[in-house]
């Protein structure tokens, strides 16, 4: 059932809203902001999780990971007291909304979803729940999965329900997107107990729903699938473009005013037609992957076959570029001084998970460069996972004296560099843009070799 309820002046987040006890179990990135921003809509707030040191961070106002605006918004509702945080699962005892905001990271060497988080959690609730509580899974999951925790809460705990409430969140975007969400999808029984689910969530979302904010309610196996089937549209809008690069760069075709030309159709869009390195994260490559994996063990398989041309089409996007980087450097990277500017898989995140670009420069030293990444965010994330690699603190500093600069995250103070300028650090003037960010002309005529994926030489 889709709803659009009449929109009205956008209120204050707690105008309408009566306070709800809530517990959010997990507080990494998803669960984190949801905790904050639950609270910043006037409901009280405890976010769990084991991780001592993130819990002590968090109750300090101190974000564990970079998002733009989450540590003003946690610093603001902490110090309302509506919001706190515990590793003792026993303080989310006495909320009536149990929100599951835990990690699905892919199974290793395999394409699957790892569920032993969310289990994991919603066994713990098992001993704090009452009859009448909902229990609320917001993790990416493979369908199924809610049916299934749904039968062990009621088994356990008679009374108690459970609801699939996905998440939609860019990172970079989070708090907007939890704040200000473009849709709510509720995940339901299909029985009093489903409305007795919908009525809470209602609650909770109260002045967000007051804004007109669509409404999709639902089964549990649709609204489990909203999440996998968006992120497995957006990966192969990009995959997409990326092939029609590789077509480009094959009849001499100009991707990025091929993108723009299709882009007008309002059938197809302009959004993520961006040539380039291609995607990465936490998000989209391990979805799609699960995807795959949940469609054979259901014997649809061959719905999703594309896929795995479309992640494939993704990792081909690495090799190219590195690729790319041997050309315009001689043929040969060897001893050859290569910056990469970039190492958050997006820009404004320090998230590295699944990085094309950290992927890139570990390949450019693999071949005998000497690689120096540089990220306004995730230079300490980098260092921890990629210690063999070197980092600089600037562009500047990763620059120095290099044969090549690649940039491969398209952070603004990337876009924004003065080509002029930045000339006179470097070795020899090319660049390779691996996100199709930058001003072709404008480094041009400053002097600098310009290669992109897809692009024509400039």
């Amino acid at each position: 059932m889709y709803e659009r309820p009449g929109r009205r002046t956008r209120p204050e987040h707690n105008e309408w809203s009566t306070s709800v006890k809530i517990s959010v179990i997990g507080c990494g990135y998803l669960g984190a902001v949801h905790a904050a921003s639950m609270a910043e809509l006037g409901h009280e707030v405890v976010g769990i999780d084991v991780d001592q040191d993130k819990v002590e961070s968090l109750s300090q106002a101190k974000a564990p990971f970079y998002e733009p605006g989450f540590e003003e918004l946690l610093g603001r509702t902490l110090a309302t007291g509506r919001l706190r945080f515990s590793t003792d699962f026993g303080d989310a005892r006495g909320s009536k909304v149990h929100f599951v905001c835990v990690g699905t990271p892919q199974k290793r060497s395999e394409y699957a979803a790892d569920l032993r988080f969310v289990e994991g959690a919603t066994e713990s609730l098992l001993d704090v729940l009452a009859p009448g509580d909902l229990v609320v899974g917001k993790s990416t999951v493979p369908v199924g999965t809610a049916a299934r925790l749904a039968d062990l809460v009621s088994s356990k705990v008679p009374g108690a329900i459970l609801a699939w409430n996905p998440e939609f969140l860019r990172e970079g975007f989070a708090v907007q997107d939890t704040l200000e969400p473009d849709r709510l999808v509720y995940g339901i029984p299909d029985d009093v107990d489903g409305e007795t689910a919908r009525a809470l969530l209602d609650e909770v979302y109260a002045s967000i729903r007051e804004r007109g904010t669509p409404q999709v309610v639902t089964d549990y196996a649709t609204a489990e699938m909203v999440k996998t089937a968006a992120n497995s549209f957006l990966a192969t809008k990009i995959s997409f473009i990326n092939a029609m690069a590789e077509l480009c760069e094959a009849t001499g075709a100009d991707v990025k005013q091929l993108a723009d030309a299709i882009g007008y159709d309002d059938r197809i869009g302009r959004k993520f037609l961006n040539a380039g390195l291609g995607f990465g994260g936490g998000c989209l490559p391990k979805d799609i992957r699960a995807f795959m994996a949940r469609a054979g063990e259901l014997g649809a398989d061959q719905a999703l076959t594309f896929l795995r041309e479309v992640d494939n089409i993704n990792m081909r996007r690495r090799i190219r570029m590195v690729d790319l980087a041997r050309e315009v450097c001689d043929g040969s990277l060897v001893g050859k001084r290569v910056a990469v500017l970039g190492a958050a898989f997006k820009p404004d995140s320090d998230d590295i998970r699944d990085s094309p670009a950290l992927n890139v420069a570990a390949q450019l030293q693999l071949q005998g460069a000497v690689v120096r990444v540089t990220d306004p965010a995730a230079v300490e994330n980098s260092r921890r996972l990629w210690p063999q690699l070197d980092y600089a603190a600037t562009p500047e500093e990763a620059a120095e004296r290099a044969d090549a600069v690649l940039v491969l995250t398209e952070w603004k103070q990337y876009r924004e560099l003065d080509p002029a300028a930045f000339g006179k650090v470097v070795k020899q003037k090319r660049v390779l843009d691996g996100r199709n960010a930058l001003d072709r002309d404008a480094w041009t005529a400053a002097g600098w070799s310009y290669r992109a994926l897809g692009r024509r030489h400039g």
